[in-house]
């Protein structure tokens, strides 16, 4: 049986979310790498300022969070969970691993590969409720009506319900 619909013949092999302790992003990843066990964590780098310098630095795009893709038979979740620094695979109800589409994982690949800049985006649906968090409406809340109009290509990982978009100023909106 195969989970998912990439090339990889291992049988079950999914992608999976990964909830990782604060600021260990990196170091599981690298673990992970080590043990063999395929990951996927993209990242972006921001400018840092400090009293004395100012640094680009490399942060997780999904704070908490990294890829998996590995079988879903228990012994392979066991090998990724005992990881320095996993919390949890991210499940549904009733135990099993919640799989993330090959699909997202594919778009998520080529955006950052792209170069472009990136946003990060609330989990936002039309007809969502929204407050302005920035600039001259700040405070402003109403309804999410179009994002059409924004030019934005959005890739929504439903699982961790984030999204993530490329030239847009979406740090300027929350979800109400």
């Amino acid at each position: 049986m195969q989970c998912c619909s990439c090339a990889c013949n291992e049988p079950a092999a999914c992608w999976m979310a990964l909830r990782v302790k604060s600021r260990h992003e990196f170091i599981t990843n690298a673990e992970l790498a080590r043990k063999g066990i395929e990951t996927f964590l993209p990242t972006i780098t921001k400018l840092r300022q400090w009293k004395d310098r100012k640094k680009m630095v490399e942060f997780p795009l999904f704070s908490g969070y990294l890829f998996v893709h590995s079988p879903v038979d228990p012994d392979a979740r066991v090998a990724v969970l005992k990881a320095r620094g996993a919390v949890n695979i991210i499940s549904y109800g009733g135990g099993s691993p919640a799989v993330v589409s090959d699909d997202e994982i594919n778009a998520l690949r080529l955006i950052m590969e792209s170069g472009q800049q990136i946003d990060i985006y609330p989990h936002l649906h039309e007809g969502d409720r929204i407050r302005v968090t920035k600039g001259a409406l700040k405070g402003a809340e109403g309804m999410l009506i179009s994002k059409e109009s924004n030019h934005v290509f959005v890739v929504n990982v439903e699982i961790l319900s984030r999204s993530v978009g490329v030239k847009i100023l979406a740090d300027e909106v929350e979800k109400v």
